[in-house]
């Protein structure tokens, strides 16, 4: 399939980032930057929910209520997302459950709202209880992204309002602008998580 060329090494980050995250979550190995190899286990369901400090947000059993500081759990099913309606700041630390919850959620509605039949809301989305329920959504998310921008047409690049994504400011962005931003979400959220999982590892030393 020929990619375009505006899109090609947008395309390019976003299967690395991806790439990196999910090698990042489940190994056996991740290449450390100078061609050696380190062991990387798999994420387990405590290190899924670790909370490195008190009051961290994370993906929590509804019964239970939201964390401290959060006023809602996101989305639908036996578990939730800390959230609350303005961001708060400073910002709450977030688990890895929380992290990897947000990259999907977000993932899921904009190919819903970009590609699909744009009927994704937050009020039926169901955040998974346990790692490998994370890591398969967060694979399942990445690869339905990536089919969505690549049905798009170069001549719609540059119209804004692409996307009917109701919880950003696609309204108000032409498509390399959110295919960049979903890019910046994955490296930045990515990179927090990789740091997670080196404290974890470090935590009783």
């Amino acid at each position: 399939m020929m990619i375009n060329r505006r899109l090609q090494p947008l395309l390019e980050q976003y299967d690395w980032a991806t790439e990196r995250l999910i090698t990042r979550l489940t190994g056996p190995t991740s290449n450390s930057g100078d061609d050696q190899d380190v062991d990387v286990p798999v994420l387990t369901d405590a290190e899924y929910q670790w909370e490195p400090v008190g009051g961290c947000w994370s993906v929590r059993r509804r019964s239970d209520g939201p964390g401290r500081g959060a006023v809602k759990l996101i989305g639908a099913g036996e578990w939730g997302r800390d959230g609350a309606p303005d961001s708060p700041w400073p910002p709450p630390l977030t688990t890895i459950a929380w992290r990897l919850d947000h990259l999907s959620e977000t993932l899921m509605g904009r190919s819903s709202h970009l590609g699909g039949d744009r009927t994704f809301t937050r009020a039926t989305y169901e955040s998974p209880a346990d790692a490998a329920g994370a890591i398969a959504q967060i694979r399942q998310a990445a690869a339905d992204w990536r089919r969505s921008i690549l049905q798009v047409d170069e001549s719609d690049y540059d119209r804004t309002g692409l996307s009917s994504y109701p919880y950003g400011s696609d309204a108000e962005e032409t498509f390399p602008s959110i295919v960049w931003w979903m890019n910046q979400e994955i490296l930045h959220h990515g990179a927090e998580i990789a740091l997670l999982r080196d404290l974890y590892v470090h935590r009783a030393r």
